[in-house]
């Protein structure tokens, strides 16, 4: 793995936090993004395409003025995540229920105009994702290996089931928005929810195994 040094984080924290695991299911629109299928059937997604695509988007978001962006996230589990990420980037937030209208009702009391749309999970997420689509409005989306994806502009694949696995993925696309833009970043990545930690060493053999069997093929 002689590439690791060249990404945001080192891989043993992408993998503490399960950013890679995914779930039984597997949607063929994320073929693209899964590494590995375990013989238990769960999908591991490819780590390397969420470093790189946690740097596309983050290129693409820096672009936008802060409060064009509006990140929602339905699940508890996105909750801490993307507070903190709208908090250090300056965005609109929807945290919890996204109420029907809020981007294609003008009358609604819900109603914004964001420039670009950011969500936590598309299953989960998907009445901002069709409101969106019907405005022409942009959308990434955390999708996992069971998630559909056509409707989305730009995928980070990774777990989005987990708060510790959301928050790193959240962290790092603030992280290196604040670069881009030439601002301070003084937050920890415990602010978003994960967690600094040891891989254990079971884990990280297992998937330097599963590396070297994707390398025979």
């Amino acid at each position: 793995m002689s590439e690791e040094e060249n990404m945001l984080v080192d891989r043993e924290q992408y993998l503490a936090n399960g950013v890679h695991i995914g779930t039984k299911a597997q949607h063929t629109s994320m073929d693209k993004y899964i590494f590995h299928v375990k013989k238990n059937q769960l999908a591991v997604l490819n780590l390397d395409k969420t470093d790189e695509k946690i740097r596309e988007v983050a290129k693409v978001l820096a672009d936008y003025d802060p409060e064009e962006i509006l990140v929602v996230g339905r699940t508890e589990q996105a909750r801490t995540p993307i507070k903190a990420f709208s908090n250090a980037i300056g965005s609109q937030l929807i945290d919890g229920r996204f109420m029907p209208g809020t981007l294609t009702n003008p009358q609604s009391e819900n109603f914004v105009e964001p420039e670009i749309v950011v969500v936590s999970n598309p299953e989960e997420d998907a009445q901002a994702i069709q409101e969106a689509h019907d405005t022409n409005i942009p959308v990434i989306a955390i999708a996992d290996s069971e998630n559909e994806i056509e409707e989305i502009d730009h995928v980070i694949p990774a777990n989005n089931k987990a708060e510790n696995a959301l928050g790193l993925v959240y962290f790092l696309l603030a992280r290196e928005m604040a670069e881009r833009n030439g601002e301070d970043f003084n937050y920890e990545v415990t602010d978003f929810g994960a967690e600094i930690k040891e891989v254990e060493e079971q884990e990280t053999e297992e998937v330097e195994e599963e590396t070297d069997e994707e390398d025979e093929e």
